[in-house]
């Protein structure tokens, strides 16, 4: 692996890529594949990435990612879309 990674540094250097680009792109591809294999939970990625959840949100922010594909659809609905229990507790 070490191997790949000096080659494709001195790809990117050799055709003109900035430092702060080739950090940038890193950075990226880095957070979108932790987050793809956690099917985009943030809080587990974060875990995983050695961050706390704030900063990896505001860095998705930074990099202007979107999140939203990765989701697997299997959200929790909001309280104003849950079904109403009607449910009181018995007082002892």
């Amino acid at each position: 692996m070490k191997d790949q990674l000096e080659a494709l540094v001195l790809q990117m250097y050799k055709s003109g890529i900035l430092y702060s680009e080739a950090v940038r792109e890193f950075k990226k591809r880095f957070i979108l594949t932790v987050l793809e294999e956690n099917n985009g939970n943030q809080c587990k990625a974060a875990r995983q990435l050695g961050m706390h959840r704030n900063t990896l949100s505001r860095t998705i922010t930074e990099l202007k990612l979107d999140v939203k594909s990765l989701r697997n659809g299997a959200r929790r609905p909001p309280k104003s879309e849950r079904p109403m229990v009607m449910e009181k507790k018995l007082a002892r």
